[in-house]
């Protein structure tokens, strides 16, 4: 054996993995904030999205792609992954996230996510976060169209709810954004705000109801407008069990000889 080889046995494996010079798949993430990489198929080409697809194949991974577009959901139909892989990439959320075969990382303790929607136009975005937190194994619980302008819909939703003891809530709403406020102020567990690019007019697009939400006088965090994927993975967060810990791993400097 060379002493190349004697060098390179005995090494870790590369925090992250080139592909083709156009990618690198952070394949340390999980260990270090407790939830997978997630590729974003929005932006990038069909050629791009299957190459990084098929690198993480290739090695037996598995992994979440949000919003791919009508040409990449239908090379995605034919993609086919690793002949170690079981099964083909499935499509979710109505075709928002879909799901190449194989592990994703952490294991996740029981808990539950409560999911709120203030109108039916805002639960595209949530059944997408719903996909995530549902592949990654962490139960979901959700109550739909229970906005403001009907507040005894969402009374009578938040008791049925409130009964499986969520730990966290995701709230979505567009227009005035007023749903994630009402429902800080009535439950114990943390509220995350995700304002929906619904509305129009002065305002619309979520703008409004972003900055209502970020205003709000209640206990509430907020992500951007859309943000479904980046709520889901926050949530998630809070049931990563991991048996390494966590953080990023900054080397020691050597003290320099003098």
């Amino acid at each position: 054996m060379t002493r190349k080889k004697e060098r390179l046995r005995g090494a870790p494996e590369p925090r992250s993995v080139r592909v083709r010079q156009v990618a690198h798949i952070d394949r340390e993430r999980v260990r270090r904030v407790g939830v997978p990489e997630v590729v974003l198929a929005e932006g990038k080409t069909v050629d791009h999205l299957l190459a990084i697809l098929g690198a993480l194949s290739e090695r037996g991974l598995g992994a979440l792609i949000s919003r791919p577009s009508r040409a990449q959901l239908r090379a995605l139909a034919r993609f086919r992954p690793n002949a170690g892989s079981r099964g083909k990439v499935r499509i979710l959320a109505g075709g928002r996230i879909a799901r190449l075969p194989g592990p994703l990382g952490p294991i996740y303790r029981h808990g539950r996510v409560a999911l709120l929607t203030a109108g039916t136009s805002d639960i595209p975005l949530a059944e997408e976060a719903r996909a995530v937190l549902s592949e990654l194994g962490i139960s979901t619980v959700h109550a739909y169209d229970v906005g403001v302008a009907g507040l005894h819909r969402l009374l009578g939703a938040l008791r049925r709810i409130e009964a499986t003891r969520p730990e966290i809530y995701l709230v979505f709403a567009g227009r005035e954004g007023a749903l994630p406020t009402v429902v800080a102020g009535l439950v114990r567990a943390p509220v995350v705000g995700i304002p929906t690019s619904v509305g129009y007019g002065r305002g619309g697009r979520g703008e409004a109801a972003l900055n209502a939400m970020l205003q709000s006088c209640a206990p509430l965090a907020v992500v951007n407008i859309d943000a479904s994927v980046p709520a889901a993975l926050f949530a998630a967060q809070r049931f990563a069990s991991i048996d390494e810990p966590r953080g990023l791993r900054i080397p020691r400097r050597r003290p320099s000889a003098r």
